[in-house]
């Protein structure tokens, strides 16, 4: 039996990493301009809030008065360079060393340096055989590809039957996956937990939050696979 989880939202808090880079932004603020970070932070989550991620830095600058596509850009590679000091869910934390029997794997999509930082913020390298980040291998190769998890499929030698998936976002982690029978769980973390997903889209089993995933692979998980 092969594991392999999603990073974002599934085995951290995501908005965490965001608001790192709020501060980063907000310190080369204070250091170009002499900006006040605190405000600069609070002006940030507000417009995330109200007009998501892209149009964050744009209204910051224009608000202060100096706004131009290169420090736009500047931002950008300020956010995207950072590195983080993340946090684990504290359910991930637990149930990591007990699955230590299994091959474990990431596989997640986003900027190849980005996710990258969140991997060394997390510190969790030394926990997985092999992360997988998407982008590495082209942008056609984000989920719902499962380009990555034939590497792994083919990395174990095993069945698509002896894989699970774990993930949080049902718009792209479960579909493909689902149809060569590879067993899906959501977890309701994150961004998504509310999202209600049409059946043919959605993981095959379903818990509120990385906590419940022993018990769910002790039974019902484990019933389920060793039956086909």
């Amino acid at each position: 039996m092969v594991i392999i989880f999603d990073l974002d939202d599934t085995l951290y808090d995501e908005r965490t990493y965001v608001e790192s880079g709020f501060r980063a932004v907000a310190s080369f603020g204070a250091a170009r301009f002499g900006w006040n970070k605190a405000a600069s932070i609070r002006f940030m989550l507000d417009t995330l809030e109200h007009e998501g991620r892209g149009a964050v830095f744009d209204r910051w600058l224009e608000n202060s008065g100096r706004y131009s596509n290169s420090l736009v850009q500047e931002c950008i590679r300020v956010y995207r360079n950072h590195q983080p000091r993340l946090h684990l869910y504290r359910e991930a934390r637990t149930l990591l060393p007990t699955l230590s029997r299994y091959p474990l794997y990431i596989v997640t999509d986003g900027h190849k340096v980005v996710q990258q930082k969140k991997v060394e913020g997390l510190r969790i390298e030394r926990r997985f055989r092999h992360i997988f980040i998407t982008h590495r291998y082209g942008v056609r190769h984000e989920k719902p590809s499962t380009y990555c998890f034939e590497r792994i499929r083919l990395r174990e030698r095993c069945e698509w039957e002896d894989m699970i998936y774990i993930g949080d976002n049902p718009a792209k982690d479960f579909v493909n996956l689902n149809s060569l029978g590879v067993a899906t769980v959501r977890v309701l973390t994150g961004g998504y937990r509310a999202v209600k997903a049409a059946k043919s889209a959605d993981a095959r089993f379903t818990i509120p939050h990385l906590g419940h995933f022993g018990d769910l692979l002790a039974k019902e998980l484990g019933t389920w696979m060793n039956a086909r």
